[in-house]
């Protein structure tokens, strides 16, 4: 399980080297996000916050379409706040390195919080969204996506079985596939009108020339194919790299390498309701 101190450190820095990847990767399905965002966002000058902003391009799409909304992404990496910072530069854009909750209760009262997959790794949901809720203004929104099941997300189980699904919450790339246990989560933690849209898209892992070998360099290095070969024994990690290299060689299509993949794109709006 990727921990706090992951992303300050290894996880973070590994991503921070990939965010060209992660970007490619979640093309297809940032624009949907984006346009969910500018729907549910409060007219009017607005405080907003993108949760594990990663390298910035959730918060830098909602500073660019609302200049009247002053946008401030957290993120618990320093190495990616530094790659947001380096490429998104807007007078109504800041970029802090922090823990998401904490930047909400400096940053209170906020009109909107969004989050392209970065509400995932909370130890405890409930208590994390009760305290996002209580850095919202009554009637503000919140906005995230976050993996579908992983039956209908492949890109995940290409060398690794599919996980065990489990009564309890479990942080990770999954945590809020069951639309039923997140809407759960919201309800839970004051947050009204708790609505999850199931959105398909592709998910492209390598483009190019070399796509297959652009697929391999991204998925040895993030996601669960790279948790399993970093974490299997020495003697078996060339057969499980070939079986990988043999699926996404099998998924190639021309000079593109794309999965099916899907998310949930969850509104909620605040009610100002002490829980």
């Amino acid at each position: 399980m990727t921990t706090h101190i992951d992303w300050i450190g290894r996880v973070g820095t590994v991503w921070a080297e990939e965010w060209r990847r992660t970007e490619r990767a979640f093309a297809d399905l940032a624009p949907r996000l984006d346009a969910a965002i500018l729907a549910a966002a409060p007219a009017g000058a607005i405080n907003a916050l993108d949760i594990g902003c990663g390298a910035g391009a959730t918060a830098a799409a909602l500073a660019a379409a609302r200049r009247d909304a002053r946008v401030t992404g957290a993120d618990l990496s320093p190495d990616l706040v530094a790659v947001a910072e380096a490429h998104h530069a807007r007078a109504n854009l800041s970029f802090r390195t922090a823990d998401a909750l904490v930047a909400a209760a400096g940053l209170a009262p906020l009109d909107l919080i969004v989050s392209r997959h970065g509400v995932m790794f909370f130890a405890d949901p409930v208590a994390a969204f009760t305290r996002l809720a209580a850095a919202t203004r009554p009637g503000g929104r919140l906005v995230f996506s976050c993996f579908a099941a992983v039956a209908d997300n492949p890109w995940a189980t290409l060398i690794t079985p599919a996980p065990q699904r489990s009564a309890s919450y479990v942080p990770g790339p999954f945590a809020f596939a069951d639309p039923e246990a997140g809407a759960a989560v919201l309800a839970a933690a004051g947050w009204a009108d708790a609505t999850a849209v199931l959105t398909r898209f592709s998910y492209r892992v390598g483009a190019g020339e070399e796509a297959v070998e652009e697929a391999v360099a991204f998925l040895t290095r993030i996601g669960p194919a790279a948790s399993r070969l970093r974490d299997a024994a020495a003697e078996d990690r060339p057969a499980l790299l070939a079986r990988l290299r043999a699926a996404l060689t099998a998924q190639r299509n021309g000079p593109v390498v794309d999965f099916p993949a899907a998310a949930w794109l969850w509104t909620a709006r605040a009610t100002g309701e002490t829980v």
